[in-house]
């Protein structure tokens, strides 16, 4: 079974609200950015990806909650995080029974995640495919 296939899964083994509202938040990231790809790490945890992770989604008893690798780093003009915000790198959404996800601000988050991303990746580029810009002297 591939990673998008046992994601799959899991949704339709969530027969509650935290199994729509993983659906929802699935379909926003995925809307966000056409080569995001879906894989399934740490022995069951959804995790969407480009030039890196960008998010981990969990299902737990009381929440469903969306943990971004590089949150800490990211702008977030809606307060979309409200968790896990003392840590250095990762921020996370807890979403509880009831609770709407603003869609387009999620999409714009996974726009950034997946920005960060790629500014990070070429930073780590070896040294001999980076560009070098030099300033002329007047």
């Amino acid at each position: 079974m591939n990673p998008s296939e046992r994601i799959d899964q899991l949704v339709a083994g969530l027969t509650d609200w935290r199994g729509k509202t993983l659906a929802s938040i699935r379909k926003s990231i995925l809307e966000a950015d056409r080569e995001i790809i879906e894989e399934w790490k740490w022995m069951g945890s959804p995790v969407w990806s480009r030039d890196g992770i960008i998010a981990v989604g969990n299902a737990h008893k009381d929440k469903v909650k969306l943990t971004f690798a590089h949150g800490a780093r990211l702008p977030d003009p809606d307060k979309l995080f409200n968790a896990s915000l003392e840590g250095n790198v990762w921020r996370a959404i807890d979403l509880f029974e009831g609770d709407k996800i603003n869609a387009r601000a999620l999409k714009n988050l996974v726009r950034a995640a997946v920005d960060y991303n790629q500014i990070k990746l070429k930073s780590k580029a070896p040294v001999g495919t980076r560009v070098k810009v030099h300033k002329s002297k007047k």
